[in-house]
C-alpha cells in the first residue's frame, strides 16, 4: 500500500468518526507508528484533518453522524478500548473506600466493574457481563438489579420494581453525545439511566470520544444534570466548549496519563 492510498483510507475512516489513535491506525494499516506519524502530518498539512495528541481528529462538523442504533454489546466491546480502559482508570480514582456506588451497563463501564473488583465497596449493577466477572472475581460487596434478562443490551431491569440502592455516584456511558444531553435509542436504556439517576448524588459520565459523533433516538439525561464526564483526547475543542458551557466538569484522558 502507498502513501497516497493510506492516507486517503485514514481520511475515510473520520468520515465515520472525530478521531484515531496512532496506534488504532497501526494496527488497521500494518505500518509502523512512524508512518502513521508521518501520514498524520501529511494529512494535516493538506488540511483535510487536524493532528492531535496521540492521533488525528476530524476537522469540526466534517465527521458524519452515524446512524441511530445501538451496536450490539458484544460490537462495542472491541471499540476503542484502550481509551475505554484508561477512563476507567481515571474514573476508578473518584471512588473512595466505603462508597455506596451505581455502575451502569455498557462496555466502559464494564472496564471501571474490574478495575473496583477488590476495593472495600458496595457496588450496585444492572450489567449482566459485570455482575458475572464480580461473581468469579471480585471482593467488593456486589448488588445485582432484579427483573428480567435482556440479553440485548446485556442487563437486568424490572420497570414495575423501584431502586432501593443509594449511592454517592453513578457511573454510566451513553450511546451518543450532543448538546441535548446524553443519547440512547434503547428505551429501556433511558428509562432505567433516568430511574438510577435519581438515586445517586453525583453522575459521572465515562465516554469515548467517538460518542459525539453518534446520533440516537433519546435523550436520557440533560447535560444539566452531568457532574463529570471523562472521555479521550480525541474531544474536540468545540464539544469540550459545549460540555463546559453546560457546567460540566470535564477530563480527558490522553497517552496513558489523565488531565
Amino acid at each position: 500500500m502507498n502513501d497516497l492510498v493510506r492516507q486517503r483510507q485514514i481520511v475515510e475512516l473520520l468520515r465515520d468518526r472525530p478521531f484515531a489513535s496512532v496506534r488504532e491506525l497501526q494496527e488497521r494499516l500494518g505500518v509502523s507508528a512512524a508512518t502513521v506519524r508521518r501520514d498524520i502530518d501529511k494529512i494535516d498539512g493538506t488540511g483535510a484533518a487536524r493532528k492531535v495528541y496521540g492521533g488525528i481528529s476530524a476537522l469540526d462538523g466534517a465527521a458524519h453522524k452515524a446512524p441511530a442504533f445501538a451496536r450490539p454489546y458484544d460490537e462495542n466491546r472491541d471499540l476503542a478500548v484502550e481509551a475505554k480502559r484508561q477512563i476507567a482508570e481515571l474514573a476508578a480514582t473518584m471512588v473512595a473506600d466505603g462508597d455506596s456506588i451505581i455502575v451502569n451497563g455498557g462496555s466502559t463501564c464494564f472496564h471501571l466493574g474490574v478495575k473496583l473488583a477488590d476495593r472495600n465497596i458496595r457496588l450496585f449493577t444492572n450489567s449482566m457481563p459485570l455482575a458475572s466477572y464480580l461473581g468469579d472475581h471480585g471482593k467488593c460487596s456486589l448488588t445485582i438489579a432484579g427483573g428480567d434478562l435482556h440479553r440485548e443490551p446485556r442487563v437486568v431491569y424490572a420497570p414495575s420494581q423501584p431502586l432501593a440502592f443509594y449511592a454517592s455516584k453513578f457511573f454510566l456511558g451513553a450511546q451518543g453525545i450532543s448538546a441535548d444531553g446524553l443519547m440512547e435509542s434503547h428505551p429501556l436504556m433511558v428509562r432505567s439511566i433516568q430511574e438510577f439517576s435519581r438515586n445517586a448524588d453525583q453522575i459521572v459520565v465515562l465516554a469515548d470520544s467517538r460518542k459525539f459523533a453518534i446520533q440516537a433516538r433519546d435523550v436520557s439525561l440533560p447535560l444539566s444534570r452531568i457532574g463529570t464526564l471523562i472521555t479521550d483526547d480525541g474531544l474536540s475543542d468545540h464539544n469540550a466548549r459545549m460540555l463546559e458551557d453546560a457546567g460540566v466538569s470535564l477530563r480527558i484522558v490522553s497517552g496513558g496519563s489523565v488531565t
